[in-house]
């Protein structure tokens, strides 16, 4: 399976009515029809939000510097597969499908070794029809350029 890095950018709303961007992977078909990706992995950062619901300059560079190593570190051997990236409200969300939890939390501490303690949170969850990433990817339609 050849993993691309076909993203595609979407503007929407969360249940608030407040805005947030969504980064969507493309191209994922194989990954998603493969069964070998069982559970899915949510690590969200929450952070302080302008008037917008976006994180300051320094903070959306800190993030984007560990978003570049988590995708580095999870998809190195196809362990895991960076999906969406969520990005709104006081909270940056890196949605992951993952082959075994278990060592995704153990590359997880890992990767981020070198960073001071950041205000992260996981979530797992077994979603073996890809709900979510699919529930995502219809916001495609909706991609800015």
């Amino acid at each position: 399976m050849k993993l691309s890095d076909v993203w595609f950018t979407a503007l929407s709303e969360d249940n608030n009515g407040k805005m947030f961007v969504v980064k969507g992977r493309d191209e994922l078909g194989d990954f998603v029809n493969s069964g070998k990706y069982h559970d899915r992995a949510e690590v969200t950062w929450k952070y302080e939000a302008d008037p917008k619901g976006m994180p300051s300059e320094h903070e959306a560079e800190q993030m984007e510097n560990v978003q570049t190593v988590l995708q580095k570190a999870m998809e190195k051997d196809k362990l895991s597969i960076m999906t969406a990236v969520y990005t709104g409200n006081g909270e940056k969300i890196f949605v992951f499908y993952t082959r075994n939890v278990r060592v995704f939390g153990e590359r997880l501490n890992e990767a981020l070794e070198p960073f001071e303690q950041l205000p992260l949170s996981i979530y797992t969850e077994v979603d073996p029809e890809w709900g979510e990433y699919l529930d995502m990817y219809e916001m495609k339609q909706w991609a800015v350029e």
